[in-house]
């Protein structure tokens, strides 16, 4: 049997890019094989096994035939006659279709390593339009790679595929992890001009039609990135969004509290002092387990979006949070009657902050 490193491993090292993990194609084996020394099979779709050792990924070279909707749909064939090309040519971009053998040897049966030299993100054959996760992967691409485009023929692809159903076929847990990875990439705006030109938005990011995608600089981290598109959003398209995507419950928080309240913070000085406070009071801002996170998180955020020092309005938050406690409350007060006191208070700190 041969083994030859492939995909992004390859890919990234060409880049000069670090390595986060390595996959392994087999040609010439089989399971029985790889099970006799040492492997373990943890693939359940095709074999896809971990090395007694490294528990880096080995799969059998394989070829796939469409069968069904969807980006599972596709029954897979592994065997002695599958070559290392012919597996190669299953995946989904050039740049990704790359191996090289144990001795050093690049092998690049569709020129990747061109494409990734003159920095475009193109298909590998028409039998990318069968996968329609590959959309969302070419996106996510664009954003993890600066100064890659797409070439027309792929983008004239993806709008192929975007105008049939196979996009409503994937599951949002997918779509999700590809948005993921594009809020982590640095240049994460450009995941959605891609979907923009690919007339891809729909069904999955509906919500941005039509709208440019500003996402700042300075903002780092998925989580900060993904609340700043609640800054495009009303609450209710930002919970329709997260609803849709089943978003993880943090994210979800974060996108609804700027959604929800963003506007009110980035005018907080010519706002109503009780419209502020309930705001404050909704992200938590006098909770002292979430204080430091709205200080440094949201108002970053909400700041970055607006173009607008909120430096002003933490100043303010921390001196409220310092001098308003119930310890300084008159002791005839009791129950609801505390809690009432202190918001009175808080609301009074805001106005004075406010000038």
């Amino acid at each position: 049997m041969e083994i030859y490193l492939v995909g992004g491993a390859v890919r990234d090292e060409l880049l000069g890019r670090t390595v986060a993990e390595r996959d392994w194609v087999v040609v010439g084996s089989s399971p029985e094989e790889m099970t006799e020394l040492g492997y373990r099979q943890v693939g359940r779709d095709f074999p896809v096994f971990l090395h007694p050792e490294t528990q880096e990924q080995y799969a059998l070279a394989r070829t796939e035939r469409k069968t069904g909707p969807g980006h599972g749909g596709f029954v897979c064939h592994t065997g002695p006659d599958v070559t290392l090309e012919d597996d190669l040519e299953r995946r989904d971009l050039t740049i990704n279709a790359i191996a090289r053998s144990a001795d050093g040897q690049q092998i690049d049966p569709f020129d990747g390593s061109r494409d990734i030299t003159d920095k475009v993100l193109r298909h590998v054959s028409d039998a990318f339009a069968e996968d329609p996760l590959r959309v969302f992967r070419v996106a996510r691409f664009a954003a993890q790679l600066p100064g890659f485009s797409v070439a027309e023929e792929t983008l004239a692809l993806m709008a192929d595929v975007a105008a049939g159903d196979e996009l409503l076929t994937l599951s949002a847990e997918r779509v999700w992890q590809e948005l993921a990875k594009a809020l982590a990439g640095p240049q994460p705006v450009r995941f959605f001009g891609v979907l923009r030109a690919a007339n891809a938005l729909d069904p999955w990011f509906v919500e941005f039609d039509g709208l440019e995608v500003p996402l700042p600089e300075s903002l780092s981290g998925e989580v900060q990135r993904f609340a700043a598109l609640g800054w495009l959003l009303t609450a209710t398209e930002a919970s329709r969004f997260c609803d849709r995507l089943k978003v993880p419950k943090t994210f979800a928080r974060w996108i609804r509290n700027v959604a929800t309240h963003g506007a009110v913070l980035a005018n907080w000085k010519g706002r109503d002092p009780r419209v502020v406070f309930e705001a404050l009071k909704a992200v938590g801002a006098f909770r002292p387990a979430q204080r430091t996170a709205v200080r440094s998180a949201l108002f970053d955020v909400v700041g970055a979006c607006s173009g607008v020092d909120l430096g002003p309005l933490d100043v303010a938050l921390a001196g409220i949070n310092a001098r308003v406690k119930a310890s300084t409350l008159p002791t005839d007060l009791s129950g609801a009657e505390v809690g009432e006191a202190l918001d009175a208070e808080r609301v009074q700190g805001i106005r004075a902050a406010q000038g």
